[in-house]
Parts: structure tokens; C-alpha cells; sequence
């Protein structure tokens, strides 16, 4: 059986559609920074967060640090909330802890650092093994399983497991695996340094 083509059709040639195209990649890319530009803005505020406890702890700007009790005053940024702890397994060696210069030192070395990396984006695998370190620590100090403390007096923990310790921790390590430092910091730059690029753990 023959098969004729009608007479008046005619083939028609379709071109892609540049206003489609530019649209639908414009649409793609605005897709893909939005979750960026917010773990950017995440990083940026937890290193602030980091930064502003240094800073009051070492100059006694009156917040969590009294006027004329900072470190630089001679102040102890450990003594007070270390002596102050009231539970859990670790209570005595906090207590043995509290005011010591090496803790002294180690805190608030680790505070700036932890700051500094999440500010300028770099080195954030390094400031993600070190805050969550230092967030075990408190949250082993502040021992939200307790629903009493030593004296047996309520602890007020609001959730024995997850507070915002926690919550630290989980940010620092979902900073570090997202590469957020390299959207608003120097984080392209730093992995392309020869030392970095030899020492993958200080990306």
C-alpha cells in the first residue's frame, strides 16, 4: 500500500528557542546558589558567633563577660562556668580544670581559631574536628541527661540529648563537607595553596 504525502503539507524546520534556553539555565543556576549563598550565610554567622565570645571573654564587654573581668584584666574565661558545674561524670575534673591557665589557653585559642576559619572560610575540616571537640566538652560540663543536679535541685535541661552544643557540632560538620568557604571567603583560594593541596585535613 502506497503512502502519498498530502499536498499542501509542507515540513516544518523547528529552531531551539534561545529565550527558553537562557531562561532555563538562568533558572538552574539561580536554583543552585540559593542553597549556597545560605550555607555561606550559615557559616558566617556561626563564625561570628565563635569570634564575639573571644572577643567579649578577652576585653569584658559587659554580655556574658562582667566590665574589668576579661582576660586581659587578669579574669579567667574557664574559672566560672567550670566551677559552676553541678553534674555529670566529669564534674570533679572540671572543677580541677576551672581557672587553669592550660584551659585558659586551649579555650580561647579555640574560640579565635574556630572564628577566624569560619569568617575567612578556610580551614574549616580543622575547625569542624576542633569545635566539636570543644562542644563535647561543654556538653559533657552542662549534662543535659540530668533532670537533677549534685544538690538535687532541677538541672532546667530542656532535652537530655540534643541542646545547643549540639547543634554547634552538627553545623561545624556540615560547613566543612559543603565547602562553604568558597562562596563570600577565601575558601577556593586556601585549597589552591601547595601546602593545603598536599594536607587534604586543612581544607
Amino acid at each position: 500500500m502506497a503512502v502519498h504525502e498530502h499536498p499542501h503539507k509542507r515540513p516544518v524546520l523547528h529552531f531551539p528557542s534561545w529565550r527558553r534556553t537562557r531562561t532555563a539555565a538562568a533558572t538552574t543556576a539561580g536554583t543552585q546558589t540559593r542553597p549556597t549563598y545560605a550555607i555561606a550565610a550559615l557559616r558566617l554567622l556561626t563564625g561570628f558567633a565563635f569570634l564575639w565570645a573571644f572577643l567579649d571573654k578577652t576585653f569584658g564587654w559587659g554580655y556574658a563577660t562582667p566590665s574589668g573581668k576579661g582576660w586581659i584584666d587578669g579574669g579567667s574565661p574557664t574559672k566560672g562556668f567550670l566551677s559552676s558545674v553541678a553534674a555529670g561524670p566529669m564534674e570533679s575534673t572540671f572543677h580541677d580544670w576551672a581557672g587553669a591557665a592550660g584551659a585558659d589557653w586551649l579555650f580561647m585559642l579555640g574560640l579565635l581559631g574556630i572564628g577566624a576559619a569560619l569568617l575567612t572560610g578556610t580551614a574549616l575540616r580543622l575547625a569542624a574536628v576542633a569545635g566539636t571537640a570543644m562542644m563535647a566538652l561543654m556538653w559533657l560540663a552542662e549534662w543535659p541527661p540530668a533532670q537533677h543536679l549534685s544538690d538535687g535541685s532541677p538541672s532546667m535541661s530542656t532535652n537530655p540529648v540534643v541542646e545547643y552544643h549540639v547543634i554547634y557540632a552538627a553545623a561545624l560538620v556540615a560547613l566543612a563537607l559543603t565547602s562553604a568557604g568558597e562562596t563570600w571567603g577565601l575558601g577556593r583560594i586556601w585549597a589552591r595553596l601547595p601546602f593545603v593541596r598536599n594536607n587534604g585535613w586543612l581544607r
